[in-house]
């Protein structure tokens, strides 16, 4: 209550979409992510973290690795792996990416409006895709492209009503590579994103990311937002590369994300 006993408009919520990694699920991308919940909810009081699964069910030929054992072979279960699409390893397409696309579209109607979006691997290329398609003028790029077999625009997001994206970010995600998804990533990507690259990932190697960091604007004004950490492929939850995720969304959404209890985006020693 305020000193002239007028109420205090509560903070308002800051909903961050949270898209998981290929043979993830939601469950588990949360579970993995325990820490830098933590950590964020600590600083940005806030924000609110929402952890969708896709829609495409992984069998056991998806998984790379994947072997069955003894007990295995005598037990019909699955694993719990999920995806937003398939890769076609001949062509570099990606089966099932409408529905994947859809599933995303889905979230952002029942449980936006949604003021970000962060993605491990595949998740991250997702996470480029839809900021991309929140954006302005977006559509009639689709619509262009299509014209010389590219992807159209996909019916999930025209039926949308959602504002475009204040932030993004990818850890060791990607670009999209074939000619048919270029409507993505031209022209560049406008909404501020912010890479976490590990210089040790053999997964998602470097130059793939380095797509997506060249497919945003942020590369041509000088202004791109790329850490580098010495680890592999997942996130990093040291304070260093934690406050740069913090520093980042302090910055996107200055005028009403709030402070918690860690430094000001000013005082942070953020590796960009």
């Amino acid at each position: 209550m305020s000193t002239n006993g007028s109420s205090t408009p509560a903070p308002t919520e800051l909903k961050v979409l949270m898209l998981h990694g290929y043979t993830q699920s939601g469950p588990l991308f949360h579970a993995k992510t325990r820490a830098l919940e933590k950590a964020l909810y600590k600083a940005l009081p806030t924000l609110s973290l929402h952890y969708p699964s896709a829609p495409l069910k992984l069998r056991p030929a998806d998984i790379p690795g994947f072997s069955y054992s003894s007990a295995d072979a005598m037990d019909d279960s699955e694993p719990d792996s999920w995806a937003w699409w398939r890769r076609k390893d001949d062509t570099y397409e990606y089966a099932g990416i409408e529905a994947g696309l859809a599933r995303i579209a889905e979230t952002l109607e029942t449980e936006g409006p949604f003021v970000g979006v962060v993605g491990f691997s595949q998740g991250g290329c997702a996470a480029g895709m839809v900021a991309s398609l929140l954006e302005p003028g977006r559509r009639e790029a689709f619509d262009a492209r299509e014209k010389e077999g590219g992807l159209a625009y996909p019916a999930s997001f025209a039926e949308l009503r959602h504002p475009p994206l204040k932030f993004a970010v990818s850890y060791s995600g990607f670009g999209a590579p074939h000619e048919m998804y270029r409507a993505f990533y031209e022209p560049k990507i406008r909404t501020p994103m912010l890479h976490f690259i590990g210089s040790l990932d053999t997964v998602v190697e470097e130059a793939r990311s380095l797509r997506l960091v060249d497919a945003c604007e942020g590369k041509a004004s000088g202004k791109e937002r790329v850490v580098y950490h010495p680890g592999g492929h997942f996130l990093p939850t040291q304070k260093q590369y934690v406050n740069a995720l913090i520093g980042f969304i302090k910055e996107s959404y200055a005028d009403t994300v709030g402070d918690g209890e860690e430094e000001k985006v000013e005082e942070m020693d953020v590796p960009f």
